[in-house]
């Protein structure tokens, strides 16, 4: 079959101008001509390179390119003769549509929110937009006509940064400043990318461009300070500031329905608050067994002290990993592959990095956190503290065998088309799982020591729910956030810091925190109802999730379950019960 797609005319329009547009026929191959997972394939590739060059975030070029292929895609995906499909074709099916569906979902958000900062930013960004979509079509550039369009392009930042710092504050939120700063920085990437690319090689380009350039790149920084200081709030110099972009509630409704969960974000937080009460009991338990009585928070200062001396660290980890992975080979729980065991690799993650990643990850590679020589003395205690024998028994396993590294192990193995299909929900849910089944078992946290450890880390994840879920509606600010991790979870501040810098600073979607426990409590409902059932025996049961590969857990369920399938399949399963 074949649609009509709007494709801008190569050299139809002066550089720097609105594009032309002409209608071509654009192919689109019938969905009987290859299967679900080759089109998934298909489709990963064709992203990856419309991606590399589209770049231009807040393009109307690039949301144009991005919505007709989601609607061609998806259009030829309702033709597909999904009922003569077997269970994982449907499965397939399912996830790709749904895939398409909430990329161009996320188009129309992404849009709405470039709109809000749009008089701060539009009345250069065309410009500038239109000049590097012309390199990146090989247009004919004329040097001099280039350095021209720079020239007055200064004047245009200059007066926007003259909006920004008189009342800037008032008009723009915080989240839209954030974000126009993170445009601006992508802008000056491909600015620079598009300078060099002619520089030294045109030789007429250095004459009329070098210094329209510079000082093109001089207002941008500027104007990027005074955005930074008059609305985001952070003062020059602060580099480790905690901003985020808040996606408010209709953002987290859309989320939630992509990622298959049929709850609200307050259900989500009833179910946080439920957990953490569980854990507390358990943490006053284990406090009265180590002689602190209920007052638990004593009993926690009393692991974190149980540190590993400067230098044995990394040895200390890997007897560890080793310690889950011996688990559960002896108890025969799921399969491990002789290469996913023996190519355990590791690194050390440097001291900036430290702010981000407090603590050790896992995954293909093996990352500890400990204090360098060159960090201040209360930063060191805080990290070996943070990192202590107790706390990092209860994740090990976490992040190596049968955590992430067995998980992506297989991954790349077994379905492999279906990576694309990632969430934290499967993620970080299988890992935080094995926590919840070694807690169940009895055997493995032996000690009280152990139990507080363990249960630090129950709590933090409940306490991820409740935070990263009321950012994102505006009820908590970043600073508030840290103080609960502080609060009702006794992380130390340099750590909470870094899990919420981590969360809203980083390249995490706004749901990842909550994924980790809810994650584990959707797996930990479908064993109980696969293995009371006699379906499959505890070891087929996790080496069936494996292989299944990435995606919603109750799109595993259905197929754990073979469950019937519809085409418009619609998320239903509470797994929690009503809330």
């Amino acid at each position: 079959m074949t649609s009509t797609t709007a494709i801008p005319l190569r050299h139809a329009a002066r550089p720097g101008s609105a594009e032309e547009w002409v209608s071509i026929e654009s192919p689109v191959t019938p969905i009987e001509a290859e299967s679900v997972a080759d089109r998934i394939t298909r489709i990963q590739a064709d992203l990856a390179e419309l991606s590399a060059f589209y770049k231009v975030d807040t393009s109307p070029l690039r949301y144009s390119r991005f919505r007709s292929y989601y609607d061609d895609e998806l259009s030829s995906l309702s033709q597909a003769p999904f009922e003569t499909y077997t269970q994982d074709e449907k499965v397939d099916f399912i996830l790709l549509k749904n895939y398409l569906s909430r990329a161009r979902r996320t188009i129309e958000l992404e849009k709405a929110r470039d709109e809000e900062f749009a008089p701060l930013f539009e009345p250069f960004a065309a410009d500038i937009r239109g000049w590097i979509e012309a390199r990146m079509r090989v247009d004919q550039i004329d040097p001099q006509e280039a350095a021209t369009s720079f020239h007055s392009l200064v004047d245009k930042v200059i007066k926007c940064e003259s909006l920004a710092s008189n009342n800037g504050a008032h008009r723009y939120s915080k989240a839209a400043g954030y974000r126009a700063v993170k445009m601006i920085a992508k802008l000056r990437d491909h600015l620079k990318e598009m300078y060099e690319f002619y520089s030294g090689y045109d030789p007429l380009w250095d004459w009329w461009m070098r210094q329209p350039y510079s000082e093109l790149e001089t207002a941008l920084t500027s104007f990027t300070s005074t955005l930074n200081t008059a609305i985001v709030g952070i003062k020059p110099g602060d580099n480790d500031a905690i901003v985020g972009e808040p996606i408010g509630k209709e953002g987290l409704l859309a989320e939630l329905e992509a990622e298959m969960m049929p709850y609200s974000p307050e259900e989500l937080v009833r179910i946080a608050e439920k957990e953490y009460e569980w854990c507390e009991s358990e943490m006053i338990r284990a406090s009265q067994e180590l002689g602190f009585g209920s007052n638990w928070r004593d009993a926690l200062e009393h692991v974190k002290g149980l540190i590993e001396p400067p230098g044995s660290q990394p040895v200390f980890i890997k007897s560890l990993v080793d310690d889950g992975t011996n688990y559960v080979k002896n108890h025969d729980l799921v399969t491990i592959p002789r290469v996913a065991e023996e190519a355990i690799r590791m690194v050390m993650i440097p001291p900036r990095q430290q702010k981000v990643s407090p603590f050790f990850l896992g995954g293909p590679v093996l990352y500890v956190s400990y204090p360098t020589a060159e960090m201040a003395h209360a930063d060191k205690m805080m990290s070996m503290r943070g990192n202590n024998r107790h706390f990092s028994k209860a994740t090990a396993f976490h992040e190596m065998i049968p955590g992430h590294h067995l998980q992506l192990f297989i991954a790349e193995r077994s379905k492999p088309h279906r990576q694309v299909f990632e969430t934290p929900f499967y993620i970080e849910g299988w890992a935080l799982y094995w926590e919840l089944v070694f807690w169940a078992r009895g055997d493995f946290f032996t000690s009280p020591e152990d139990r507080v450890g363990t249960l630090f880390w129950r709590m933090h994840r409940c306490a991820r729910i409740i935070f990263s879920l009321k950012f994102h509606l505006g009820q908590m600010t970043p600073a508030e956030c840290i103080d609960l991790l502080v609060n009702r979870v006794g992380h130390e501040r340099a750590t909470a810091e870094g899990e919420v810098r981590r969360s809203f600073n980083g390249e995490y979607g706004p749901l990842y925190q909550a994924g980790y426990l809810l994650g584990a409590l959707q797996l930990w409902k479908l064993r109980n109802e696969v293995l009371e059932r006699g379906l499959l025996k505890e070891k087929d049961f996790h080496d069936r999730i494996l292989k299944a590969n990435m995606m919603p857990i109750e799109i595993l369920r259905a197929l754990l379950l073979d469950q019937e399938l519809q085409r418009n399949f619609e998320s239903k399963w509470r797994f929690y019960g009503d809330i």
